[in-house]
């Protein structure tokens, strides 16, 4: 029997919601924020906890695969301690894991404290998401969901810029310290003007242990496998190999919990509803595109052209920008009933970013990489609100809650996808482009010699000792770089033709005439807000 959906819409929103939802938001970039904001501070760092370069990299891994755990598990604990108390604890736990983090000692404790405040941060970011379809009523989705996606999309793209400025003029330790504060206040507006849910000790009693533990196996080592394995060849490496088989156990621990007791430690039926499910695999796409271009273009700025952190950072700030720019106008496309022409063109300007970058040089300068940047952060605005917001309003009340953070787990997946990929891209694109270019470059052809005798002459008048060993040497790096660059060009175009893939999968998606969430008894409704 096909469902009806009617609108069962909250009351307006009152003040009080306003507050509290702004304070979530913000809780909700912090959250994000912190993903990346270590990235330009890696080097002092390393320094501080005398850190090898190996070991450095688990600053943002461990973060990043607590989260994934974290992120499904907050649709159960949503339903268990209710939303209000749930943002509270993880905002103000969230803080007290960045302090902690702020006066580690070592290596291994700041690990440690980096997967805590990974793991409590995690909740904040779909239990934003799904409030807006809870306690607000449909009229103002398109109104408020921008907000979403403009924290979702912006927080990754300035972390690296943020958190260079912040450790060159404060310490590192200030990226985490700065975020105690914040918390406090955050956990403290939300506690105070949020109502939704309520306190349920018979589901807490009722968790599902094996089921968690198989969940943290399964993401937790799938995580760490796509983290590591680019570097490690894969499954040429015997503790990648023991890695991927703890995920495969733990996936079937989960999977069989999950599809056989009566309250899942995740709720996976939120799937079963073809918009969602279709609007996941998407999200996982757009995972792809909103995380890997930001990876790569600092590498290639910095390894290529040499530039430094803060000039990185400044070219890296265009998306941002562009993207805080987007929000009042995703407000004022709130009256379109069908969102899929905008998020097929805003797909398509993110494809056609990478394609632009699929053609640098070593040469290429400002324009070539803040044109593509407006292009992708106008794209990530409009396709991520296009996507989110068919694919959370087509599930019942009963699974928005549930739905919203395996939404979130889908796009984070897609990112840790996309990096791993792109660096087995990398690993074999870079060896195949340098062959080429050291066979075509063939000493005798005239073009070439001329190019080293040109070398050579002006080490002689230099007064250089071999010149022309330093002219061949010269030439060698040219052609190194330029195999880098050719490389660099392979992996944008292959996020270009995912993106572009992503683009037309978004006709898939089906928008009711009216958006709005199923109707169900009122006695079963929770109290929106305050």
């Amino acid at each position: 029997m096909t469902a009806t959906y009617a609108p069962a819409e909250p009351g307006p929103p009152t003040r009080a919601l306003w507050i509290g939802f702004m304070a979530m938001v913000f809780g909700n970039f912090m959250s994000i924020l912190d993903v990346q904001i270590v990235a330009s501070a890696l080097t002092d760092i390393q320094a501080g906890v005398s850190a090898t370069r190996d070991e450095i990299s688990w600053v943002q891994t461990s973060y990043l695969i607590a989260e994934v755990i974290g992120l499904p598990l907050s649709g159960f604990l949503a339903r268990a301690l209710g939303v209000r108390l749930l943002f509270s604890l993880s905002a103000i736990l969230f803080g007290a894991a960045s302090l902690a983090c702020a006066f580690a000692w070592d290596m291994t404790s700041l690990i440690t404290f980096r997967a805590i405040q990974g793991f409590v941060g995690a909740a904040m970011i779909p239990t934003t998401m799904s409030t807006v379809y809870v306690a607000f009523p449909q009229n103002y989705w398109m109104r408020v969901s921008p907000l979403i996606g403009l924290v979702s999309t912006m927080a990754p793209s300035i972390g690296p810029t943020l958190g260079g400025y912040v450790a060159e003029h404060l310490g590192w330790r200030a990226l985490f310290w700065i975020n105690v504060i914040p918390s406090i206040l955050i956990a403290t507006v939300v506690w105070n003007n949020i109502r939704i849910g309520a306190f349920n000790a018979a589901i807490l009693r009722r968790i599902d242990f094996i089921g968690l533990i198989g969940l943290a196996l399964f993401l937790g080592c799938a995580q760490y496998v796509l983290e590591e394995g680019p570097g490690a060849s894969w499954f040429a490496d015997s503790e990648i190999i023991f890695y991927a088989c703890l995920s495969a156990i733990g996936a079937v621990v989960f999977f069989r919990r999950a599809l056989t007791q009566t309250l899942p430690i995740v709720d996976l039926k939120p799937f079963t509803v073809p918009t969602f499910a279709i609007g996941s695999a998407i999200a996982f796409l757009l995972g792809v595109g909103l995380y890997a271009p930001i990876f790569l273009q600092p590498v290639f700025l910095g390894s290529v052209q040499g530039l430094t952190a803060q000039q990185i950072g400044n070219i890296m700030f265009v998306q941002g920008m562009t993207m805080f720019a987007m929000a009042p106008l995703m407000g004022r496309l709130r009256v379109m009933d069908d969102l899929r022409p905008l998020g097929f063109a805003g797909l398509l300007a993110i494809a056609l970013s990478c394609w632009l970058q699929a053609h640098l040089t070593a040469e290429s300068g400002f324009w070539e990489f803040a044109l593509p940047q407006m292009l992708r952060g106008a794209g990530m605005m409009s396709s991520f609100t296009a996507v989110m917001q068919p694919t959370i309003a087509s599930l019942p009340p009963s699974l928005v809650q549930v739905g919203t953070p395996l939404f979130n787990l889908m796009r984070n997946l897609g990112g840790a996808f996309g990096i791993a990929m792109l660096a087995t891209v990398q690993a074999h694109s870079y060896l195949l482009h340098r062959q080429e270019l050291y066979t075509a470059a063939d000493p005798n052809n005239p073009g070439v010699r001329a190019m080293i005798d040109g070398m050579t002459a002006r080490n002689e008048a230099i007064g250089l000792a071999q010149p022309d060993r330093v002219a061949e040497a010269a030439y060698a790096r040219i052609l190194d770089r330029e195999a880098l660059v050719m490389t660099f060009n392979d992996q944008f175009l292959t996020i270009a033709l995912l993106l572009a893939f992503a683009a037309f999968a978004i006709w898939f998606l089906r928008t009711p005439p009216r958006l709005g969430l199923p109707a169900e008894p009122a006695a079963q409704r929770s109290p929106a807000h305050g």
